[in-house]
């Protein structure tokens, strides 16, 4: 419990392995924050969930308390403001700019409200010392006290401070708002990701030998300990370690596997997000989505508990 009470409050802990269990595969690929969820769960089922958020973002919690006749009522304004020429119809460029401004839009506004948690309103810029004190609030005696998982929080502030330290572009040894802003969310820039490989190595290589082998690998998804015949999704998932993770078929992944897994190169989410959900929707098949379309498949994009619907309905945002 009190591991579990300091990675709530520290928001940096990105790649911090999530719970196991035979019931959900928890995949590792960055996902630039277009949804907490997991885009596929069980190794191929789609989750919904994801599409909700990625195409309505982290605002407002009413929607799961609408009924389908407002859910609709809701998503035609929402269409509006995605059809920015007003021709009647979304082209995958005007959803892929539209997730693209969710996202966007969520990333700045959780720095900001973290930057509000640990500093003052008259200050440019924070130091790691206030940070420190902030999210741990520790004296130097408790920072070699062991937690019940056997990490010390000794180690979580160092790994956190490496992260600071390469957050610092101009190394003055402090934080400016843009600065703070790559700190929280490191797989948004480039020089950031580097951080982002070596903390997911070292959440998965157990036995810290600077590899990842198949069974570590699968562990990271998946808790063999209650025994029994593995599910299919994890076959796969072998099988995937196989033909495609472990490119020179060594046995191990490397960092630049790791890295060519959990950031693919020339890849982007918000384009394959808008792919996706023309897919699902697009009924006529003609590459792009009227507000009949969308309202007929309302479900793909709304209607979740999960959901948090966005208060784009009511703001006049530029995007």
């Amino acid at each position: 419990m009190q591991r579990l009470l300091l990675l709530a409050v520290c928001c940096c802990a990105l790649a911090a392995a999530a719970p196991k269990t035979s019931a959900a595969h928890k995949g590792r690929t960055v996902e630039k924050k277009l949804s907490d969820e997991e885009h596929f769960v069980e190794g191929e089922e789609h989750n919904p969930d994801y599409d909700h958020e990625a195409f309505l973002g982290e605002e407002a919690k009413e929607f799961d308390e609408l009924t389908p006749e407002e859910s609709k009522e809701r998503l035609a304004l929402i269409y509006d403001k995605i059809d920015a020429n007003r021709d009647g119809r979304l082209t995958e460029e005007e959803l892929t700019k539209w997730i693209k401004f969710t996202q966007g839009k969520y990333i700045n506004e959780d720095a900001e409200r973290q930057w509000q948690a640990h500093t003052t309103n008259d200050k440019d810029h924070i130091t790691w010392e206030d940070y420190k004190k902030s999210v741990y609030g520790f004296t130097d005696d408790s920072n070699d006290q062991e937690d019940e998982d056997g990490d010390s929080y000794k180690k979580m502030i160092e790994r956190d401070h490496r992260r600071w330290r390469t957050a610092d572009a101009d190394g003055d040894g402090n934080l400016s708002r843009e600065e703070f802003a790559h700190f929280l969310h490191p797989e948004e820039v480039d020089h950031m990701k580097e951080i982002v490989v070596i903390e997911t190595m070292e959440d998965i290589d157990k036995n810290k030998d600077g590899r990842i082998t198949e069974d570590e690998y699968i562990g990271d998804m998946f808790d063999a300990a209650g025994g029994g015949e593995e599910p299919e999704w994890v076959q796969k998932e072998r099988e995937q370690f196989k033909n495609y993770r472990d490119k020179d078929g060594n046995g191990y992944l490397d960092k630049e596997e790791i890295s060519a897994w959990i950031i693919p190169p020339d890849y982007d989410h918000s384009l394959a997000e808008a792919k996706h959900l023309i897919l699902e929707s697009d009924t006529d098949q003609n590459g792009e989505l009227t507000k009949e379309e969308v309202l007929n498949k309302y479900d793909v994009f709304v209607g979740s508990q999960a959901t948090e619907f966005g208060e784009a309905l009511y703001k006049h945002d530029e995007f």
